[in-house]
């Protein structure tokens, strides 16, 4: 559990006071979560990946730092744990497009379980901050179709997770979407061989990825290495940043990434990483395209 000093702290990040638990608060609190505290690999993309015990996460985020979903999801289950909130973790696992379904834990899913007025019973919610362009608020765990802003979610049972359930991305997302197990799991530490595996391994895809997201009430934004892209109400809109000063302003001003943890040393080798993946990367869409 938090203190009431890292409670208040927390809250400052988000730019919230404390109020009294409530589906209202969530709602405000997630909404916040997902607009400051981008989801990214930028830790893990620059050799520096940050521990996910929950005491490092929480610090990180108060401090201005981030993560993916171990360090979001973490911290943020304690922060309402802390609240008064009836929080369970939840073993989960995300389905890239293309690929088939999966329950591999390598997402730490997250439910609430709180009184419903509308429904006058108790109903469990999806409370997800790390999942970087979904959701933007809280999704009931109940069979249908959901929209927020331009993007349309379902909730149906999981095919791959016995009783569990499945959150379906909107169609033309970067993923599919998410199975979750309803097995209550005790804490972060059981998704800490994951970590390592996404974190250091060089069989993993965050490694050479440098990606950021997060969430507003009308889209979202994503900066995919040098690419950044708007999604709204009206489609995507994609520039390239290969500029050094426009694309730290960029991940500064949009993603609240100051990146003041780096020394100026370091900022420079993540951008010849990124400018040269870029690149790379060009030349490979161009050979096709031959």
């Amino acid at each position: 559990m938090l203190t009431k000093q890292e409670i208040k702290d927390y809250l400052k990040r988000l730019g919230l006071e404390i109020y009294t638990p409530s589906k209202e608060f969530l709602s405000e609190m997630h909404r916040a979560h997902v607009e400051k505290v981008s989801w990214h690999t930028i830790d893990i993309f620059a050799g520096k990946p940050t521990p996910i015990d929950i005491k490092s996460s929480v610090q990180h985020i108060v401090n201005q730092g981030s993560g993916y979903c171990f360090h979001l999801n973490g911290a943020f289950s304690v922060l309402l744990r802390s609240l008064g909130y009836n929080v369970s973790l939840h073993r989960a696992g995300v389905q890239p497009t293309g690929k088939e379904p999966r329950m591999d834990s390598y997402h730490l899913g997250v439910s609430v379980t709180m009184m419903d007025a509308v429904i006058h019973k108790e109903q469990r919610w999806i409370v997800d901050v790390g999942l970087g362009d979904m959701p933007y608020d809280p999704l009931p765990i109940i069979v249908g179709e959901y929209e927020q802003g331009p993007f349309r979610y379902k909730i149906r049972p999981s095919e791959v997770a016995a009783n569990g359930w499945r959150l379906e991305n909107d169609p033309i997302a970067p993923f599919a979407g998410v199975d979750f197990d309803p097995e209550v799991v005790g804490d972060v530490e059981e998704f800490k061989s994951q970590h390592e595996f996404l974190s250091k391994s060089p069989d993993s895809v965050w490694g050479n990825l440098l990606l950021i997201q997060n969430r507003h009430n009308k889209g979202s934004n994503e900066l995919r290495g040098c690419v950044f892209s708007q999604r709204t109400i009206d489609g995507i809109q994609k520039s390239e940043i290969t500029n050094k000063f426009m694309w730290f302003e960029l991940v500064a001003d949009v993603f609240g990434e100051k990146l003041d943890r780096y020394s100026k040393l370091e900022k420079d080798e993540i951008w010849k990483k990124v400018i040269r993946i870029h690149e790379n990367w060009k030349r490979e869409q161009m050979k096709k395209t031959e």
